[in-house]
């Protein structure tokens, strides 16, 4: 019997000790109905080391009289335990008085991380919220290995352990040491489309943000798996199909599985294409009496019979709202709505235009922007506070502050005001780096090796100023540049540019000479409307020409003062030895190997080279119109470029020089893409002013691929100098590519080959020809019929040249590489028709990269 009452008392202890730990920060209240009306100052306190018994006593609040009642004890436990600063609180009543007993956390010493590599100890310090010097908490300390896995997980380390040792140390502190195993980066080691027929995998894998895994996927991220982003990529989608006429698209999911024998994510997009619309009609209803609907028309970006399109009808609504706002309908709202016909395939599309309620913008509070000036902020929103709120002029302000590419995130939201007709805008935002600093490297067939180093800022100083210093040296070409942009200027949205630059061009296997210019450009931008802007600028630069001397040899001859005479093997057998060594000949021979014997640059570059430094003063304007659909890999779209330059405002030459190119992108079948491109120029005499070989165009493969840089065209025929090309006043050229994928390598290998055929030419040299034994160039009764007439008094020197009004053409083939390293080029092409002394080059390559 004893035996059993004592197991049973064991177990009831046993039952006890069990409990206390489960209980965790709950207390043993044993207090009688007197110590319910205890005051506050009579509350007794043990056990406390740091913390004041005066704080302690404070969360106990008394009720009315001053006396603590039951629940006023009851709230005052609950109080102090989530505080944190306690393992363990206790009440209970010995000789009247009321007793708090408590047990304080632990105060970490340090806290330290282990087996981080990828991700720095600082950052992780950030992110968690045990500190050094603070209270140890036990749920914290979980909650922070939580946080750290976390962020492991958002940069693709799904397979992260965060472990937490906690080491004990005297005067009840503890060291906290969390010890990571990052584990493998998790990849997406393939995506999948369901239900796409109008466009392949190999098309929609372009629209989204996620990539799959391959061999240079270090260089990159974005073959991380983020669910952000697959979901982002979901609207990717649907957005691209809404573009394109699905008025009924859905993407129904976006599925994700992890596959333990691959080590990485498998992503699914399911979608429903429905049907392609087209527009059927379009409509402009108005309530306001005063406001025709129809004077709004031109805002329009929908056209009847065109490809249903829902950016198109956004941006449609956006402009028609804020012209009415401009004409004093400030409360009006333009609501879209389309009418299907299932049968027909169409939509009809009318534009509903109402007065939306009379509300007024209060305040507009920005949040989150440490570095970067409010002004820079509050500029980009054409609204302010006081006026009538208008919802697409804030979407309008929302997507100019996600393009500035200051921020990470931007969010513009609205809430009441302090009244009924009043609302407050709350912007947002989360800062990044702006700063970029760059090594480039390269090779190409024109330029050579080269190398460049580069600095910029795009938020210089906080002011949303973009700066950059670039200095480049090449085996070729070396220079530096200095470039400032205040895209504001004088608050207007008119960009003011200035550039500093210096460039070296050296002789090579292409151009006889070398070139230094050294020039300054100020320059202003205009956005006439997003696909047209317009650019006017000045510019002012000294340029001067270099020659090896042995290619200038034979200008003066010291004897005399005239043309050194440099006779040919056909005129010294004519006229004897004798005969060429008295008019200033230098080689006894006989055998023409005077100073022609080891070459000689063009007459037009010697001239140039007489000039010595010139000095180039002009104004230009840009115009530039540009719808395509990526400005990096365009598949549709139009790209236009119309330049004019008038040199004369000053300065040592005059010219008009007019440029056009255009290039036009449509998709075809199978994700082949058609492109057009069309280019042309015309260099035009001003005034007296001879032109010069340098302002003349020159081309090569940037016009007809297969040629060699200053290739074609007129040239200098004579055959003892160095056969320079001498440049037009004329060029026209149009090509017709087709780009497409190879099928059998996956996409993000970024290759794709072309194929194409050119067509242009370059004509009408309208430089020096002559140059008279007085130094003066294109004297008149000058005929320039000899390459070597006899120099007596007032003759010249004549120059001989192919006009090269030939058409060039050529055919090729292209290889292009997306690669993590920059763009690579490859060109092979086979000239069909050419001129007699053009100067071909087959094969071409160019790329770079920045790291």
């Amino acid at each position: 019997m004893n035996v059993g009452m004592r197991v049973r008392g064991g177990l009831f202890a046993a039952l006890v000790m069990c409990a206390l730990p489960v209980a965790g920060m709950m207390a043993a209240i044993l207090v009688s109905s007197p110590a319910a009306a205890q005051s506050v100052s009579s509350i007794e306190v043990e056990g406390n080391r740091r913390v004041e018994v005066e704080t302690i006593r404070s969360y106990f609040k008394p009720g009315p009289g001053g006396r603590l009642d039951q629940a006023a004890i009851d709230d005052g436990l609950k109080a102090l335990i989530e505080t944190g600063l306690f393992q363990d609180v206790r009440i209970n009543q010995a000789g009247g008085h009321l007793v708090v007993t408590v047990v304080e956390n632990p105060v970490i010493g340090r806290v330290a991380f282990e087996g981080n590599k990828k991700i720095k100890d600082e950052q992780l310090s950030a992110e968690i919220q045990s500190k050094p010097r603070g209270t140890f908490s036990r749920p914290m300390v979980q909650s922070d290995a939580q946080r750290i896995a976390e962020i492991y997980r958002r940069s693709g380390r799904y397979d992260v352990h965060v472990e937490p040792e906690i080491i004990e140390q005297p005067n009840n502190r503890v060291d906290l040491v969390f010890t990571i195993t990052e584990g493998p980066k998790t990849g997406v080691k393939s995506i999948e489309f369901i239900g796409n027929v109008t466009y392949s995998a190999y098309r929609l894998k372009d629209v989204i943000k996620t990539h799959e895994s391959n061999l240079l996927s270090f260089l990159g991220s974005g073959d991380v798996y983020d669910p952000d982003r697959v979901e982002a990529d979901r609207d990717l989608i649907r957005r691209f199909y809404l573009k394109h006429g699905f008025a009924d698209v859905q993407v129904v999911a976006a599925l994700t599985e992890y596959d333990p024998e691959r080590k990485g994510f498998l992503v699914t997009f399911k979608i429903e294409e429905g049907q392609q619309y087209r527009v059927a009609s379009v409509e402009l209803q108005s309530s306001i009496s005063t406001l025709n609907g129809n004077d709004l028309r031109s805002f329009s970006h929908v056209n009847v019979g065109s490809l249903y399109n829902a950016e198109a009808l956004e941006k449609s609504v956006e402009e028609m709202q804020i012209e009415a706002s401009r004409r004093g309908y400030a409360f009006a709202v333009v609501r879209p709505r389309g009418d299907r016909n299932f049968e027909n395939h169409t939509v009809s599309i009318i534009f509903a235009i109402d007065e939306g309620p009379r509300t007024y913008i209060e305040r507009i509070n920005v949040r989150g922007n440490t570095r970067t000036r409010d002004y820079v902020i509050r500029r980009e929103f054409d609204i302010s506070e006081g006026d009538a709120y208008n919802r697409a002029l804030v979407d309008r302000a929302e997507r100019r502050l996600k393009n500035l590419d200051f921020f990470k995130n931007v969010k513009v939201s609205a809430e009441p005001g302090s009244s009924s007709d009043r609302v407050i805008l709350n912007v947002d935002l989360e800062e990044k780096s702006t700063g970029d600093f760059s090594v480039s490297g390269g090779y190409s067939t024109t330029d050579g090796a080269l190398a460049e180093v580069s600095i910029s800022e795009r938020n210089f100083l906080g002011r949303g100023l973009f700066a950059k210093a670039t200095v480049t040296y090449g085996q070729y070409a070396r220079g530096y540049s200095l470039s400032l942009v205040e895209p504001y200027l004088l608050d207007y949205r008119v960009a003011l540019g200035l550039d500093l630059f210096q460039r070296t061009q050296l002789a090579n296997s292409f151009i006889s000479y070398g070139t230094k210019t050294l020039g300054f450009s100020p320059r202003l931008g205009f956005s006439l409307r997003e696909d047209l802007s317009l650019q006017l600028r000045y510019s002012i630069y000294q340029q001067q020409i270099s020659l090896p001397s042995y290619l200038a040899n034979c200008n003066n001859n010291p004897s005399n003062g005239l043309l050194a005479f440099n006779p040919s093997p056909s005129w010294v057998n004519a006229n004897g030895v004798a005969a060429a060594n008295a008019l200033g000949a230098t080689d006894a021979t006989g055998l023409g190997l005077w100073c022609y014997s080891d070459g000689e640059a063009s007459l037009p570059v010697r001239k140039e080279l007489a000039s010595g430094k010139t000095l180039t003063s002009s104004v230009g304007y840009s115009l530039d119109y540009n719808t395509l659909d990526n400005n990096k890999n365009p598949t549709d779209g139009l790209l236009i470029d119309f330049k004019q330059d008038f040199a004369g405002v000053g300065g040592d030459v005059s010219y008009l020089k007019s440029a056009f190119d255009a290039k036009y992108y449509t998709p075809l079948v199978s994700d082949i893409v058609g492109l057009i491109h069309v280019q042309g120029g015309i260099l035009n005499k001003v005034g007296n002013t001879e032109l010069r070989m340098l302002d003349q165009f020159q081309m090569g493969p940037n016009l007809v691929r297969g040629f060699a840089p200053n290739g074609i065209g007129p040239r200098d025929i004579y055959p003892y100098g160095t056969m320079d090309a001498l440049g037009g006043t004329k060029y026209w050229g149009a090509s017709y590519e087709l780009q497409m994928p190879f099928w059998f390598l996956p996409k993000e290998v970024g290759l794709k080959g072309a194929v194409y055929a050119d067509a242009g030419g370059l004509m009408d040299y309208q430089g020096p020809t002559s140059w008279a034994a007085t130094g003066e160039v294109n004297v008149p009764g000058c005929i320039p019929s000899t390459p070597q007439p006899t120099p007596s008094p007032g003759t010249c020197l004549g120059l001989q040249f192919d006009k090269g009004n030939v058409v060039r053409s050529s055919v090729g083939v292209g290889l292009i590489w997306a690669s993590p390293f920059g763009p690579l080029r490859f060109d092979y092409a086979v000239p069909l028709t050419k001129g007699r002394f053009d100067r071909v080059q087959q094969f071409k390559f160019g790329g770079g990269t920045s790291f």
